[in-house]
Order: C-alpha cells, then sequence, then structure tokens
C-alpha cells in the first residue's frame, strides 16, 4: 500500500501506482464545513493547509495543497482594519503604503462565500504600478520559510504539499490592479518595458525557488492561476507574457531535481501542446464545460495531446456530477476518464473546481472508490 502523497508524486513522475489517484479538489468549502467553521472564520483564523489537513483525513483519499512563505519586504507596509457590514458580511480595509504614497485595497468576506476583492489599490496609471512593481521584486526583498516548512512537516504523507510560486507573469499584474484595467495595461505599455519586467520577475521568482530549495523539503513547486488562462486572458497574450515565464521556472526547477504543477481553469485545448512544450509535470483541472473538454472526445484530445509526458488531473464535472449527479453518474464519469487513459500512470482523478459546500458526501466517496478499483 502506497500513502496518499506517494501516490499523487508517482503520477506526478510517470511511475507505476497501487490504485489511481484520487484528489478532489477541497479549497475553502469542505475544509470549513468539515471543521464546523464559517466561510469568513476560516478564511481569517485558519490556515488553509491545516483545513486541507483535517479534509482529506477525513476523506482518506489522495490531494495536493500549496504553502507559500512570508514575504519580508522592507519598502511595502501594510495595515488592515476588519469591520462588519451585516450579519453576513465583514470588509478587511489595507492600507498599504509603498515610497511614502498610501493605496487602499478592500475585501469582502462572506459567511458562505470565499473573500472576494471589492477594490484595488491601483488603475491603469503607469506610474504607480512601475512604483509597485519595483517595491516588490528586488534583491533586498526575503523569505522565511519557518511556517511553510513546518506544515510541510506535519501533513507529511497525508496529501502533497507543494511550495507556492505565486502567480504567472500577467497574474502577478491582476493582484493589485484587478483583470481588466491589467488587460489594458498590458496591451497599451511599450513592450520594451513589460519585457524588462517580464525578465525582472522571471529572475525574481527563480531566487525565491533557488532559496526554497536550499531551505526546504518541498518535492513539488505549484504555479497558480487567476486570470492567466484562455478563456479570459486568452491563447496569443498568454503565450507572449506567460509561457516564456513559465518555461524559465520549469526549466529551473528540474534543474534542481524538483517538481512543478500549473493551475489551469476554464479552456485549455489550444495550448495543450504548450503545456508539453513548458515540461510541466501535472496540469490541473482539464475541466469539462464551461471549459472545453467535452465527454470522451475531449479526454482523447487531452491525452494524444500531452502525449504521456504531462500529467492529467481533473475533468469530473464539479456541479453537473459532484454536486447534482447520483452517486452512479459520478462513477461513470471516474470510469469514462480512466477508460481513456487506460495504461497510463499520468492519471489523477480530480475535480474541475473546489468542491462545493452542498456536496453529498456520498458522491465524494463514490469518486474516490471508483478512482481507486483496479
Amino acid at each position: 500500500m502506497m500513502t496518499h502523497k506517494q501516490r499523487m508524486l508517482n503520477a506526478y513522475k510517470n511511475l507505476l501506482t497501487d490504485v489511481v489517484p484520487a484528489a478532489p479538489e477541497f479549497w475553502f468549502f469542505y475544509p470549513a464545513k468539515v471543521m464546523k467553521y464559517k466561510l469568513d472564520d476560516f478564511q481569517r483564523e485558519i490556515p488553509l493547509w491545516k483545513g486541507l489537513l483535517e479534509c482529506f483525513r477525513a476523506f482518506d483519499c489522495e490531494g495536493w495543497g500549496c504553502v507559500g512563505p512570508e514575504i519580508l519586504n522592507e519598502h511595502v507596509k501594510v495595515t488592515s482594519e476588519y469591520k462588519t457590514l451585516d450579519e453576513q458580511r465583514s470588509r478587511d480595509t489595507q492600507t498599504i503604503t509603498v515610497g511614502g504614497k498610501e493605496f487602499i485595497r478592500t475585501s469582502v468576506y462572506s459567511k458562505t462565500q470565499p473573500f472576494w476583492p471589492e477594490k484595488f489599490p491601483i488603475k491603469n496609471n503607469p506610474d504607480d504600478i512601475k512604483l509597485f512593481f519595483d517595491a516588490n521584486v528586488n534583491d533586498d526583498v526575503s523569505f522565511d520559510f519557518s511556517e511553510a516548512s513546518r506544515a510541510y512537516e506535519e501533513i507529511g504523507e497525508d496529501y502533497l504539499c507543494e511550495f507556492d510560486l505565486g502567480f504567472s507573469f500577467f497574474d502577478y499584474f491582476v493582484q493589485f490592479m484587478g483583470f481588466q484595467p491589467a488587460v489594458y495595461y498590458f496591451m497599451e505599455e511599450e513592450e520594451e518595458v513589460l519585457d524588462d519586467m517580464l525578465q525582472r520577475y522571471t529572475e525574481f521568482q527563480k531566487r525565491l525557488l533557488q532559496k526554497a530549495v536550499e531551505s526546504t523539503k518541498f518535492e513539488s513547486y505549484f504555479i497558480g492561476c487567476d486570470s492567466s488562462c484562455n478563456s479570459l486572458f486568452g491563447p496569443t497574450m498568454w503565450r507572449r507574457w506567460d509561457k516564456p515565464y513559465q518555461m524559465e521556472i520549469v526549466k529551473e526547477a528540474h534543474r534542481l531535481d524538483k517538481l512543478v504543477h500549473a493551475h489551469n481553469h476554464g479552456k485549455i485545448k489550444d495550448t495543450i501542446l504548450d503545456l508539453v512544450q513548458i515540461g510541466y509535470d501535472c496540469v490541473c483541472p482539464f475541466e469539462r464545460p464551461p471549459g472545453d473538454l467535452v465527454g470522451k472526445e475531449g479526454l482523447v484530445i487531452a491525452r494524444d495531446g500531452l502525449q504521456d509526458k504531462v500529467t492529467f488531473n481533473g475533468n469530473v464535472h464539479t456541479i453537473k456530477m459532484m454536486i447534482n449527479g447520483t452517486p452512479e453518474d459520478v462513477r461513470a464519469q471516474v470510469r469514462e476518464i480512466k477508460e481513456v487513459f487506460k495504461g497510463s500512470n499520468r492519471l489523477i482523478i480530480g475535480t474541475g473546481d473546489q468542491v462545493g459546500w452542498e456536496t453529498p458526501e456520498e458522491n465524494l466517496y463514490a469518486m474516490i472508490d471508483e478512482a481507486h478499483k483496479r
């Protein structure tokens, strides 16, 4: 019998496992439910890795999660004020001081939904963008890995804990601008300016990767996805600005004998071959609609495109099957995925997005059990 973590790593490495790993994407909803927290309290009080640990232990299945470093930056000061809006919502107001100038970010926390950004600190203002970028991407920034290492040790073999490298290049701007202003900025700014930022950001992130490898024991490294995907940013812009960054990070990680897992929501057919060129070890979640992998035909496109060089994780429909389907519906979809990938070690049965709080437990157990069937 392999451990849950071993099964995930074997799938990433194209090695034989005893059973196909089953990795529902537990994120906020179900860990909060398992721990009996309202979502606002869970997100503010419980480290996500710890909530995931409780959830994966409860369902005795495979899975993944990520933890990042504490960033130490003397150039940026952040203060926060948390106020109740009504019985269901609260607002967190952050005052961010950079170069003597104050910026405001607000986020809304809800008892029933994950928090969402309400106001971003920067609009499409090139001077402010440069100020923010220069203050956050420089050699003075350092990293504390102590909490990440503690999480890794406590999780042990219960699930695959990955080191969080944060976002790709475009998403780095989205986090303090929002999607639409960031798109306009990338369309309007001179390419020479963006190319310089891309090079500096890539080197900064490679330094983070190198320091993490020196200081921790993580086997796998994670690149997240907010808007850097076909459904929002589009293949053309993604190839111009994000793919070069991802290729450099994966190349450096592999040089250091580490694995890389990428998150990519929405449509993916147009860039499946790019994932192989980048050299990812695993990508998730290869969604059915609103993604573009529809039924068995979509699965065949994915398998043929990945050429057994990148591990496929995901594809069980989060709403149609996991929330609204029956256990037998879920089992049938899992069987369909396993049949298309029969004979491949590069398969993890996962959900298309995070498991909703209203998902029946029997559907989760059906997904896990069917994946584990030999």
